[in-house]
């Protein structure tokens, strides 16, 4: 191996600033063509600057890095070799897009004499992610030039910045493509570690060669809320507690779906798309005003498009915006209300009406302790009877949701499939301040367990909690390359959950289903699927548990767990 090559110098002096600016992790993919990147990885895995993790599927990698910048809010690196393994990065980068979160792609590519020629693992890699990027740059081919130092230096510092949002209106993906030479590494053992100086500060302009910033600069003005009118605040995905903050401060009824960041507090509705429904809950609304993505209930958006409802949407950042039927009287970057008093008797409402269906939906039965202790044994015994019967009832989706969201306490992490399941969590679970994550910029199945497992990995560092997964049998089987694990990785303490209903049975809620030929729907929709599970967690080395009823269940989510397991849980179809 020879001891000069402006490949390496390139990569170290690029992955240095980088690390610099506060990269955190960097994902490898192996390959020939990127391996000057990923060797200058494994030295500053080794000299204790920086977290290296290895994926061999390029896909995998892209949302294992989503998960990890999903709880650090950095930007996590992710290396691949040319060709197709640039391709396998485009869903990640995709989501990371939609929900704002910042990565930081780098390509290797073969340089410019060999394009254009079919040379082997050669394609158009520049600007293969179209408008999904913050920032795009075609690199020259590092030829160990005077300067080319101070280059690398310069683009760490303006992907990063692009990646985080510095001087843009928010976070998002980056893509570095950068052709090499042969010869492609040197050997980096006798590497000294760069010095943890103050980062520099950022260019004020980073104009990018390829891609221009997707996201507006400006700057959205506020807005002050009057009181009188009757008012829902509706938190979707990713909007935070300052939807919360906002409907305590107007005594406001509050729609908070799952991953919103904002399913806590007392003006917490859970039954709302049965309130939305209604002509004296729904019906009656005057202004709605709305954070982040909701995706999770047809109510929200139908209450949206509704004429005589006044929608204020509160974005802070990013050209698109959630507006259904492009109706809304405001789109401000916060909002707040004026001093006044609240109208107890509009939240009352909706709160009590809520518990009640909430209450009426329940299966569950407090138990009679008078009964248990009774001198009649009759009566004792019914007791006892009925306590066996609860714990072994078999499970459902709403006992599902349910066991699972009462096993996650705040240390933990819950990422929730985009599946049916989701929303029967969204349907049933009480308030509780946790922190729970789903992929729904786009909603795609793609990618759960790979972005669960980044998630886990960021947020274990310190030793404390778990990280549960809860999907469907269909979202499992698209990412089970996510269970492969290379060796010498760290595995961190996860929890998979597949609700097992052999196929795609969110698909049967569609009114085609209730339409059309059932052996077509069946055959293109729900594709039905027998897999063993349990062989499959056995081939990639995770524990399996089969959780058939509710007492299995409980036992299985609250056992200690030292590593990775995971819990099938049969359910009808």
């Amino acid at each position: 191996m020879p001891d000069a090559s402006p490949a390496t110098d390139y990569a170290l002096a690029l992955l240095e600033e980088c690390i610099r600016q506060g990269v955190t992790d960097i994902v490898v993919c192996p390959g020939s063509r990127s391996q000057a990147l990923a060797l200058a990885a494994a030295a500053l895995e080794r000299s204790g600057e920086v977290r290296l993790h290895v994926r061999i599927d390029e896909r995998v990698a892209g949302f294992f890095a989503l998960g990890l910048a999903v709880e650090t809010g950095a930007p996590a690196i992710v290396i691949v070799t040319s060709g197709t393994a640039v391709a396998n990065l485009h869903p990640a980068v995709l989501e990371a897009h939609s929900s704002d979160v910042p990565l930081l792609l780098i390509t290797a590519d073969r340089p410019l004499e060999l394009r254009g020629i079919r040379s082997n693992q050669t394609t158009h890699q520049v600007g293969i992610f179209g408008e999904a990027v913050r920032f795009a740059r075609d690199v020259d081919a590092p030829t160990g030039a005077a300067g080319e130092h101070a280059d690398a230096l310069e683009l760490g510092r303006s992907a990063v910045a692009a990646a985080l949002g510095t001087g843009r209106a928010s976070a998002g993906p980056v893509h570095i493509n950068l052709p090499l030479r042969e010869p492609l590494s040197r050997p980096l053992s006798d590497r000294t570690p760069a010095p943890k100086a103050p980062a520099p500060a950022a260019p004020e302009s980073h104009a990018p060669d390829i891609a221009e910033p997707q996201n507006s600069r400006m700057t959205r003005p506020g807005i002050l809320l009057e009181r009188g009118k009757r008012t829902v605040v509706i938190a979707g995905h990713g909007s935070g507690p300052t939807a919360e903050a906002l409907a305590h401060a107007g005594g406001w009824p509050l729609i908070a779906e799952v991953s919103s960041g904002a399913r806590y507090g007392r003006n917490l509705v859970v039954a709302y798309r049965e309130l939305l429904g209604e002509p004296q809950f729904g019906g009656r609304i005057e202004r709605a005003v709305v954070f982040g993505h909701p995706t999770l209930s047809r109510q929200v958006p139908t209450l949206l498009a509704t004429d005589g409802v006044e929608v204020i949407i509160v974005a802070p950042t990013g050209d698109e915006v959630y507006n259904p039927g492009r109706r809304a009287a405001h789109i401000v970057g916060t909002a707040n209300v004026v001093d006044g008093g609240i109208d107890r008797a509009w939240l009352g409402s909706w709160i009590t009406a809520s518990r009640e269906l909430v209450d009426a939906r329940s299966t569950d039965k407090a138990p009679d302790l008078e009964a248990a202790h009774s001198h009649d044994p009759a009566t004792r015994l019914a007791y006892v009877k009925g306590e066996f019967e609860a714990v072994r009832a078999p499970v459902d989706r709403r006992s599902l949701a349910l066991a699972v969201w009462g096993a996650t306490w705040p240390h933990d992490r819950l990422v929730l499939g985009a599946s049916r399941l989701i929303r029967d969590v969204d349907a049933a679970v009480p308030g509780k301040k946790i922190a729970v994550h789903s992929n729904r910029g786009l909603a795609g199945i793609d990618g759960t367990i790979s972005t669960a497992l980044g998630i886990a990995s960021a947020s274990q560092n310190d030793g404390a909690g778990i990280t549960r997964v809860l999907l469907g049998d269909l979202t499992l089987l698209h990412d089970a390359g996510a269970f492969l694990t290379a060796s010498g990785e760290r595995m961190p303490r996860i929890q998979v959950i597949v609700g097992n209903d052999g196929g795609g049975t969110i698909f049967d809620g569609l009114e085609v289903a209730q339409s059309t030929d059932r052996h077509d729907v069946d055959r293109v929709l729900y594709t039905p699927q027998s897999v063993n599970l349990e062989a499959l967690a056995t081939a990639y080395g995770w524990d399996y548990v089969k959780a058939t009823t509710r007492s299995s269940l409980d036992q299985a989510l609250t056992a200690p767990t030292a590593s990775a397991v995971l819990i099938e849980v049969p359910l009808p179809r």
